[in-house]
């Protein structure tokens, strides 16, 4: 077999190995870190010096620079985190049901989240179809999300934080697409690219099925409690990106970059487990279909790199602005959902539209990278280290589990192995480090999701007043093969 063949035979089987395993890549818990093994060994700062298939993410301008390539590379996030709620307690008459004055903080249990271990990959091939200013590429990628599970029961009784989050398991999503680069000019690149956020998300989450007036039973009361499975999906939702390099002499280069937002707008199944107290005895549950409304923002990217002003080094500071206040809501729209023969209830009960609010704003990121190779041998080997510094998207009164995004810093390093011009193998740790915040009782925002309608009471419960911390680590794998 030709050596060209026995390249492209062996990229294909780990391309396909890849592929499979991406099926399974939780995602859960939004975005908790950027992505990809080489870019994030540089702090995530992989935007004017995008020039292998990484840059199907950071800017497709660099997909001309990858030329005849396949990149496939693996990371697995070892997420941790924890929620040590506090909650507001108040004191009411129990005649006229009435606050009496008395209030105090209440502090649960710690409760504890892991992440399930599940490669994160990135797989991409590229050609110039004997073009010589042109590269085109299909590649599919996964985002770096933070998916927790959390224990249903902690401290011999229900979890305190259960109407946020229990898990996310059997979440998927991936990002396919195809990408074109050209270079018009020595010292222009762009780039341009169609994709879309396909797959599955899921949550298991508790919701309470009490009324506000407290007549039946009081706020968070555990046999009031109903366990709600969301699948959405199949998810499709189209996207796209462009980009653009401009080599301004042989030291410093620039690059941009854009990415369209992604609204998702699909059917999901809703499957409730009732809850213990007498009054549901004989109810059950008709019909499991909804349709789910949300969104993911756009992304722009600038950096600047500067080259070979110390030899075999090169070195990027970018910036990255995310408009995470698109995802200020999660719309759930029922479909004929009904619950039956609750006792003290009407015999057919619909289950109204939901709407659970994130309150998200915009964030951005500063990212720095610095990348050096020296020869060894026959060999090349690269180095490279970054650090990114990030705002979280959240603001306290809308902090949860079921998003932990806190201010961070990321710091990244890497280094790849160059065989010979064909081959090159990479590696990457990251550690992000979550700056842990408190949420103040009486900035607390979220309320129990309830399917029940009623008046609202004069004094809600608030579910997501406490301590929050998380951090991970990110080991990484990947190759890039080039081909003729």
């Amino acid at each position: 077999m030709p050596v060209q063949a026995r390249v492209l035979t062996s990229a294909a089987l780990v391309a396909l190995s890849l592929l499979v395993v991406a099926v399974d890549a939780n995602a859960g818990g939004l975005f908790f870190s950027d992505r990809g093994v080489r870019p994030m060994g540089r702090g995530g700062a992989f935007v004017a010096g995008a020039d292998d298939l990484g840059a199907i993410y950071y800017n497709p301008a660099g997909i001309v620079e990858a030329g005849n390539q396949v990149l496939a590379d693996g990371s697995f996030m070892l997420f941790r985190s924890s929620y040590t709620r506090t909650a507001r307690i108040r004191q009411y008459d129990p005649n006229t049901g009435l606050p009496t004055g008395q209030e105090w903080d209440q502090t649960f249990p710690k409760s504890n989240g892991t992440s399930t271990i599940q490669p994160i990959p990135t797989l991409a091939i590229s050609n110039r179809f004997g073009l010589k200013d042109w590269a085109f590429a299909l590649g599919v990628f996964s985002p770096y999300a933070a998916g927790a599970r959390y224990d249903q029961q902690v401290a011999g009784g229900p979890n305190p934080g259960r109407y946020m989050l229990l898990n996310v398991d059997g979440s998927a999503l991936v990002v396919p697409g195809v990408w074109a680069g050209y270079a018009p000019f020595d010292w222009l690149s762009l780039g341009i690219g169609i994709q879309a956020l396909v797959g599955t998300y899921r949550t298991l989450t508790g919701m309470t099925t009490c009324l506000p007036d407290r007549f039946m039973c009081a706020p968070e009361q555990a046999d009031y409690d109903a366990t709600t499975q969301m699948s959405v999906g199949p998810i499709f939702s189209p996207g796209a990106s462009a980009g653009v390099q401009i080599k301004a002499g042989p030291y410093v280069r620039f690059g941009a970059s854009y990415q369209l937002p992604h609204w998702v707008n699909s059917d999901a199944t809703v499957n409730v487990r009732l809850p213990s107290a007498a009054v549901f005895d004989n109810a059950k549950q008709d019909g499991d279909q909804a349709n789910v409304k949300m969104a993911f923002p756009w992304i722009a990217r600038i950096g600047v790199e500067v080259r070979d002003v110390v030899p075999r080094t090169r070195g990027e500071v970018a910036f990255v602005y995310e408009a995470w206040s698109m995802h200020d809501q999660i719309t759930v729209t029922p479909k004929g959902i009904v619950l039956r023969d609750v006792e003290l209830f009407p015999p057919e009960y619909r289950v109204g539209s939901i709407s659970v609010p994130r309150g998200f704003r915009d964030t951005g990121s500063l990212r720095f990278g610095i990348e050096h190779w020296e020869p060894i041998g026959s060999y090349q080997l690269d180095t490279r280290i970054g650090v990114m510094l990030e705002r979280g998207a959240i603001p306290k009164p809308y902090m949860s589990t079921l998003t932990i995004d806190l201010d961070k810093v990321v710091l990244g390093i890497g280094g790849s192995l160059h065989v010979n011009k064909i081959w090159r193998f990479d590696a990457l740790f990251a550690h992000v480090f979550g700056m842990g915040t408190t949420v103040p009782t009486d900035q607390a925002a979220i309320n129990p999701v309830n399917p029940v309608r009623a008046a609202g009471a004069p004094y809600p419960t608030t579910v997501n007043g406490g301590r929050y911390e998380a951090s991970a680590n990110i080991l990484g794998v990947g190759m890039a093969v080039n081909y003729m």
